[in-house]
């Protein structure tokens, strides 16, 4: 039996920061600081790791961010291939980050991480209207590690 849509949106995965020059001359500058006390402590191995984070970052923040199709259902949320199921969370939450407006979902599982759902501005009424039958509405702030990523621009 088909599982009957409720609502359907499409949005970038994650929030794309743009990088000035002064981002690649930090980025360098750091690099450049932990090469020498790898090469002065003869640290090898961290040399190795030092220069493989580099290029995995620069990797990572040259890739645009992908447009997925999202689509809820009265069972849970559907992005792309993957399916969040409602009773796998205990709540949700709306957080407007630089006016991008994305609904991050609580995991009932200790160390789950939570699921950031990014959608534009003109559904967000019938999404939150959605969750909001199905899950508590709990408010959000962005965790450490959200913070840091936003600071870093990655």
């Amino acid at each position: 039996m088909a599982k009957k849509i409720l609502v359907n949106w499409e949005a970038r995965e994650y929030i794309e920061y743009k990088k000035n020059i002064k981002w690649y001359i930090g980025l360098a500058i750091v690099t450049v600081c932990l090469c020498l006390i790898a090469v002065l402590l003869q640290q090898w191995t961290f040399l190795l790791l030092v220069i493989v984070a580099v290029i995995a970052l620069l990797t990572y923040t040259s890739r645009s961010p992908r447009l997925l199709h999202y689509s809820l259902t009265e069972n849970g949320l559907s992005e792309g291939n993957n399916m969040y199921v409602f009773s796998d969370f205990r709540s949700f939450g709306v957080l407007n980050e630089d006016n991008h407006y994305s609904i991050v979902l609580i995991p009932k599982k200790r160390f789950a991480p939570r699921v950031t759902v990014y959608f534009p501005e003109t559904e967000g009424e019938q999404i939150v209207d959605v969750f909001g039958a199905r899950l508590p509405m709990e408010p959000v702030k962005l965790d450490l590690l959200d913070k840091l990523v936003r600071f870093l621009r990655i």
